[in-house]
């Protein structure tokens, strides 16, 4: 699997910039799916230099109307009336996991980059076939993975990868929140079908995701998922412990019943490098990155609040209008979604599963 870049190639499919020219001002762009996070992403998307949303689709034009005129963007249903849009240079997917392949399969033989949220799909195999499409078509392929675009992350990422930590040996990753006890019991996210590790895909995929910026490929994983302290009958506690083939652990803790609580660390040879949210990342207050080197003290930094989600996506807009390579190879995202797919099956099975690939 190749790394992303926009080619002229790419830039001369359908709906796509005029190849040869300067880059637009914006990306159009057409958001599916108007659920919870579409309407979170309509407007962010908005308040961009680098994006335009010029429509909206969603299963139900009743539910959706209100919103779409106080945004000012037409409103459709569903995916083909955007894909026939000459207007539309990409599509941004906020709709059930278990669609994302076909969806990311058909914007990407009309023409249109994809920006995808997480998980990418529910199986290596679906991930592949996904990514594949994207390359052949030379469209952009992004994935709502934001933690990565956050700054103390980068800054915590940068330690690790330029050695002054030493070899990475252990990553530990918490996400924790309570905000899907309010959600109707028919809700997709609560599925077994649409959500088959309960919080693994709500949370903790995104500390997945980072154990394999530090780490790279998983080799096996075991994960356990308990209802221990909700209604949520799909589970609301999960525990899995990822081994990698470059070595290395990650311990890896996604709680859906519990008040919110974010951290990210990393152990390495020579020191060790730890990020602590203050608060949900819906109402920022920002970070504390603390590090600590051999024969020196912990010392911690304060981060200012970032929006990590409209970086994602600006970062996505620049790969598309060929500025600048989208910073998340289609090799980790497939890496993420193998190691995703392991876990499912260690929690189904009560054993150690051998991640794909």
């Amino acid at each position: 699997m190749s790394e992303q870049r926009t080619s002229p190639a790419a830039a001369a499919a359908p709906g796509n910039p005029a190849p040869g020219g300067p880059a637009p001002d914006r990306l159009n762009i057409a958001v599916i799916g108007l659920g919870w996070w579409g309407r979170v992403i309509v407007p962010l998307a908005q308040s961009s230099t680098q994006l335009r949303v010029v429509k909206v689709a969603h299963s139900n034009i009743a539910a959706a109307e209100e919103f779409a005129r106080a945004h000012n963007v037409d409103l459709v249903v569903g995916l083909e009336p955007v894909l026939q849009d000459p207007r539309v240079h990409a599509v941004v997917l906020c709709t059930p996991h278990t669609r994302h392949a076909d969806q990311i399969v058909a914007a990407a033989n009309a023409g249109k980059h994809v920006f995808c949220e997480k998980p990418l799909t529910l199986t290596r195999a679906d991930a592949l076939r996904a990514v594949a499409a994207c390359e052949a078509n030379k469209v952009v392929l992004a994935v709502g993975h934001e933690r990565r675009f956050e700054p103390p992350i980068i800054e915590a990422m940068r330690l690790i990868h330029s050695g002054e930590l030493g070899a990475p040996l252990q990553f530990e990753g918490t996400f924790t929140q309570d905000l899907f006890l309010s959600l109707p019991a028919g809700n997709w996210r609560l599925s077994g079908k649409e959500a088959p590790a309960g919080p693994m895909t709500a949370t903790g995929v995104h500390m997945l995701d980072l154990a394999i910026a530090v780490f790279g490929e998983a080799h096996s994983a075991y994960a356990s998922m308990k209802q221990l302290g909700s209604h949520l009958s799909n589970g609301d506690t999960l525990a899995a412990l990822v081994n990698f083939k470059q070595g290395g652990h990650a311990l890896i803790s996604a709680i859906l019943a519990t008040p919110f609580a974010g951290r990210f660390a990393v152990y390495g040879s020579k020191g060790w490098v730890e990020v602590r949210d203050k608060t949900h990342p819906g109402a920022p207050e920002g970070w504390v990155l603390t590090r600590c080197e051999r024969g020196g003290r912990a010392h911690s930094e304060e981060f200012a609040p970032a929006p990590g989600v409209l970086r994602n996506l600006e970062a996505f807009a620049a790969a598309a209008t060929g500025r600048s390579p989208y910073p998340v190879s289609h090799g980790e995202m497939v890496a993420n979604i193998a190691a995703l797919e392991a876990i499912i099956r260690s929690i189904a099975s009560g054993q150690v599963e051998a991640v794909e690939g």
